[in-house]
């Protein structure tokens, strides 16, 4: 076999590998995006059910409108304006005096606000990564990522539980 030979030989080989590197990465970042949309689906089903909570802790007050407002303005809330609203029913919620609640209904609303912490810890933690491998340069040069947005963080004010 000759130098061009084996020198084709060696650049096929290293095509080869740099294309199923960029594969595997490519799987890997697939993967990211998916747990940050079940990270975020995990988040909604959290906030909804501490939104039913607090519809249910305003039922029992009767004199808690606000608390009962805030909870249908955080259901409804789009995306973009979910924070603020999520913000606004954990401050009304920290006013609540759980002294005042049932005792089954007082534990509710709390494993509700320890789920909705850890809802969103395990969704900003599934952003942080999939952000981490979006910004490395063999994803942004061979545009691994597609046509797929970036994910962003969910914060907001997380109650005293």
């Amino acid at each position: 076999m000759t130098v061009l030979g084996w020198l084709l030989l060696v650049v096929a080989a290293v095509v080869v590998l740099g294309g199923l590197f960029l594969v595997a990465t490519a799987n890997r970042l697939d993967r990211l995006h998916i747990r940050t949309d079940a990270g975020w689906a995990a988040l909604e089903a959290a906030l909804a059910r501490r939104a039913v909570v607090a519809r249910a802790v305003a039922a029992v007050l009767d004199d808690r409108a606000d608390l009962h407002a805030a909870a249908a303005r955080a259901e409804g809330a789009e995306r973009p304006d979910r924070e603020a609203a999520e913000n606004e029913l954990t401050l009304v919620l920290a006013r609540v005096g759980r002294d005042r609640l049932p005792a089954v209904l007082a534990e509710e609303l709390t494993d509700a606000e320890h789920r909705v912490v850890i809802a969103r810890r395990v969704h900003n933690d599934a952003v942080r990564d999939t952000l981490a491998l979006r910004r490395r340069r063999k994803v942004r040069y061979f545009k691994l990522a597609g046509t797929a947005p970036l994910p962003e963080y969910f914060e907001f004010a997380e109650p005293e539980v």
